[in-house]
């Protein structure tokens, strides 16, 4: 048995997550109508899923061995993959934001995105979006970078070219933009709350 975690705004409530589960998976994976209904759920489809994507793709990756957690504080990211130098362990935690705003056939994207994530920590200790990352793109149907799926609080603009960057908290950047610059063009800044 593998352990599912479950963080929520207090990061606490845990889950066991039974390897019994994967035919019935399988099925809610095939079945437009159904989808994972609780964040166990999720997670044990999520990781039933990257098993199957990895049998095929990723052979050498441990994939019993990584963790899967949600969260419905993120709001920047649909997932991310987490890796601890010292004990090795890669952890992928999914936004359950994330999930109910895309549904399953596209959140499945984020899986196999953070997929390829925990096959770089594995192969290289590193992962990022470079050449070992893009050339998996096409094969396991994913993106490079997800869609927005959370409404911003703030929007950073730059006054000379107009570009907008979303902000989710009161940053720094959002309380005294007058110390920073765009990064794109170095040009002034201002916020406007949403």
């Amino acid at each position: 048995m593998k352990q599912a975690q479950l963080t929520d705004d207090d990061w606490t409530a845990a889950v066991t997550e039974s390897h019994s589960a994967p035919a019935q998976n399988e099925e809610n994976n095939r079945s437009s109508e159904s989808r994972p209904a609780t964040k166990a759920t999720l997670c044990e489809c999520a990781a039933t899923h990257a098993s199957e994507v990895a049998a095929e793709h990723f052979p050498e990756l441990p994939i019993e061995a990584i963790d899967w957690e949600t969260s419905t504080r993120m709001q920047r990211s649909a997932g991310v993959a987490i890796y601890d130098q010292q004990s090795e362990q890669i952890t992928i935690r999914l936004s359950w934001d994330a999930y109910e705003a895309y549904g399953w056939e596209q959140f499945s994207r984020v899986v196999r995105h953070e997929l390829i994530h925990a096959w770089q920590y594995h192969e290289y200790g590193e992962a990022d979006h470079g050449s070992t990352f893009r050339q998996w793109i096409e094969p396991l149907e994913t993106d490079r970078h997800c869609e927005q799926y959370a409404e911003p609080n703030y929007w950073v603009i730059c006054e000379a070219c107009e570009s907008r960057d979303p902000r989710y908290r009161c940053s720094k950047v959002v309380k005294h933009p007058e110390k920073y610059s765009c990064r794109q063009c170095g040009g002034e800044i201002s916020v406007e709350k949403v």
